[in-house]
């Protein structure tokens, strides 16, 4: 799949993330701040946290499309990237605000929450079931960071909602116990909230530190590299993330005998067959070295001279 068409799935996902995060984001506020309900409007902030996420990605997305220029040979593609880790910081700080606003109303908790705010986290968790699913899909078919983090955030809305319920259920089966236990579940969708930041940042601080990828990916380059003729063998290999795809440093054996030009066809054609059978590959450098003598091949030539030497 060729970049710009990844790019295209990846905006389309993001507006679809953009409104229904909206619509959530709304719904849960109202009911929270009506209904009385601290969880409620805990879960509706981190809603409006994901409505931020989600256009970040969009940009991010439409900033990556930009073509390679002299400031950025390798494209704007890690910008995808960085989108991902300001995801991270945003939720970071969402966390934070979310289990402090719950937190200072616990002591003026007098209020029953409304009924009704169950549904609002019904509603959310059906929404939200469905986003994450749409976004792992995406993000792991297209190769982007921006789109797994936000199906990271999405799923952990998941889980944050339940609690919210579970503390809002509480606090309606016995307001007179457990009056405060919609306020903690406030503060365990901050907590939640927070976990997912530093999962989204260590994800892509990786990316951006140019981490190697997975030893399946690696196998893969060498594998393709070697189905060409005259290919003797990979030295060394080396891949970088560059957003979307990945640029391949690639150090190839071939026959020491052959001639400049003869070396540099080979090279061209591994260059061509990763391109065209990786599609998550950008590009290739390829280095050529001389391929070195084998031990099967030195075998024979040290066995005779072993034969010929005099017996002490």
């Amino acid at each position: 799949m060729k970049s710009s068409a990844k790019i295209g799935i990846g905006k389309r996902v993001a507006l679809a993330s953009i409104a229904v995060s909206s619509i959530l984001a709304v719904l849960k506020i109202t009911v929270g701040a009506i209904g009385h309900s601290a969880s409620v409007l805990a879960d509706g902030f981190e809603s409006a946290g994901d409505v931020v996420a989600a256009v970040a990605v969009f940009f991010g997305f439409a900033i990556a499309s930009r073509p390679a220029d002299e400031e950025h040979p390798y494209g704007h593609g890690r910008y995808e990237t960085l989108t991902g880790l300001m995801i991270g910081v945003i939720l970071f700080a969402a966390g934070i605000g979310i289990c402090y606003r719950s937190l200072v109303g616990v002591p003026h908790g007098d209020e029953t929450p409304a009924f009704y705010g169950i549904w609002a986290l019904l509603v959310s968790m059906i929404s939200k079931s469905v986003m994450s699913a749409v976004k792992f899909h995406y993000g792991k078919k297209i190769g982007s960071a921006a789109l797994r983090a936000d199906a990271w955030n999405d799923f952990v809305d998941i889980l944050s909602a339940l609690t919210a319920m579970t503390a809002l259920g509480l606090t309606l089966l016995d307001p007179e116990r457990f009056l405060a236990a919609d306020h903690y579940g406030g503060f365990a969708v901050g907590l939640f909230v927070i976990f997912t930041a530093l999962r989204v940042g260590k994800e892509t601080s990786s990316r951006l530190t140019d981490e190697m990828p997975d030893e399946e990916m690696m196998a893969a380059i060498r594998e393709v590299s070697l189905t060409v003729p005259g290919a003797v063998g990979v030295e060394k290999c080396f891949a970088r993330n560059v957003g979307l795809q990945y640029y391949v440093d690639l150090h190839l054996e071939v026959d020491p005998e052959l001639t400049v030009r003869e070396s540099h066809d080979i090279a061209t054609e591994v260059r061509f067959a990763i391109r065209k059978r990786l599609d998550w590959v950008a590009d290739v450098l390829v280095h050529v070295e001389p391929a070195p003598e084998r031990p099967q091949a030195a075998a024979p030539a040290l066995l005779k001279k072993g034969r010929e030497s005099p017996r002490g």
